[in-house]
């Protein structure tokens, strides 16, 4: 009796790259099958290279969550396609990701040209968000996504709904070249216990602000206490540029400063699997996403 051959294990580096809130995070989020990115309708809310691992029976990826390409206006955002353009030369595979509710525009058009700096990539194109529009217009997407280039292969999926993610995985897999697995196979991501807090308490503070305060916030921890009674005391800073952004922060009477509290302690404990006390205060880093010092300090 013959048996097939044993497909070889593959494993590297994958990125998902598009303009910012196409959807990115969310997809890293959804293979990994937890929540290792902080995902928000706000610009900006990936600002460094993020490790999520999937383990699948016949390798492994390592998906680098990076910031979304788009055109710096500060330090901050000067540093923040700088690690996207630092990724993309290290990965195997690039994910190009367009959302099904938009039209293809002129910055998918710039991003999908910048591909060409990135040769030693594999490059692939997924059209997210399927799940928002009907069939011929996924079929239209998927259409003039084709006319971009010749892809290694196009996949429509949807993050929140499921839909095509094992499909992906698959073809991401298929593009890795042979080798061992680069984590254990029980772990998610390689950020520590305390970037992804800094980062859940940022994710709740995103929630109800205006376009341009985001670009603004930046948070640091300033010591966790593991009590005795199995309490988690985190003690947090949430930074801003302006006085008048910290009263915004705050809200009246501290209302939405203990709102921000509230909703970051649920993930949080989500996280740590235990009860936490958060204690959070707001201070003001003038213009600091301008000033290579404060940047420094605040971890950029």
């Amino acid at each position: 009796m013959s048996t097939s051959p044993r497909e070889p294990y593959r494993s590297g580096f994958v990125t998902f790259v598009g303009r910012p809130n196409v959807g990115k995070s969310t997809l890293t989020n959804a293979l990994v099958g937890e929540k290792v990115a902080i995902t928000s309708s706000k610009p900006q809310t990936t600002r460094r290279a993020i490790r999520g691992v999937v383990s699948a029976p016949g390798g492994q990826l390592v998906i680098v969550d990076t910031p979304g390409v788009h055109r710096p206006r500060t330090l901050l955002g000067q540093r923040l396609n700088d690690v996207v353009t630092a990724t993309l030369g290290d990965v195997d595979v690039i994910g190009f990701c367009l959302p099904a509710d938009e039209k293809l525009g002129p910055g998918d058009r710039f991003i999908e040209r910048r591909l060409e700096d990135f040769p030693k990539a594999r490059k692939l194109a997924i059209l997210t968000k399927i799940d928002a529009v009907p069939k011929p217009v996924v079929a239209e997407r998927l259409l003039a996504v084709s006319e971009l280039r010749d892809w290694e292969a196009i996949v429509p999926v949807s993050a929140a709904d499921r839909i095509q993610l094992d499909v992906l995985v698959g073809e991401l897999l298929s593009l890795l070249p042979e080798g061992p697995p680069l984590y254990p196979e029980d772990a998610v991501t390689d950020e520590s216990v305390e970037s992804r807090i800094a980062e859940l308490i940022r994710e709740a503070a995103l929630e109800g602000v205006d376009d341009e305060l985001p670009h603004s916030l930046a948070v640091t921890i300033d010591d966790t206490v593991e009590r005795e009674d199995g309490l988690l005391e985190i003690y947090a800073n949430l930074w801003v540029e302006r006085d008048s952004q910290k009263g915004i922060v705050i809200g009246r009477g501290g209302s939405r400063l203990q709102d921000v509290g509230s909703r970051a302690r649920a993930g949080i404990e989500e996280l740590v699997g235990r009860r936490v006390y958060l204690s959070l205060h707001v201070k003001v880093a003038r213009e600091w996403q301008r000033d290579p010092k404060q940047l420094g300090r605040l971890g950029f």
